[in-house]
């Protein structure tokens, strides 16, 4: 769905939430689960609203190469599983 510009309302609630009006998660294509980041303008007067559509594979070499090289998804599973022995471990030495 193309469009050059789209205006649209919704009420805010007295919990501060709203939704998003279909024709808005359409043509970001938002889906469930979706973040969204505001922005105020200074002053206050204008607000953008952008989605936060970066996925975790988008992320891939970021940081740059691993200073240890490729990891298997074994080696992986193996550190995860590593982590809360060795957290709890330093709170125990604490």
């Amino acid at each position: 769905m193309e469009h050059s510009r789209i205006s649209a309302k919704s009420t805010l609630t007295s919990k501060g939430q709203t939704t998003v009006p279909k024709e808005v998660r359409e043509a970001l294509r938002m889906v469930d689960g979706a973040q969204i980041e505001w922005v105020v303008e200074e002053g206050g007067q204008t607000a953008i609203v952008k989605p936060r559509t970066r996925r975790a594979v988008d992320l891939a070499g970021f940081l740059g190469p691993s200073p240890i090289g490729p990891v298997t998804i074994e080696e992986m599973n193996e550190a995860i599983g590593d982590a809360p022995v060795a957290r709890f471990e330093r709170a125990v030495k604490r």
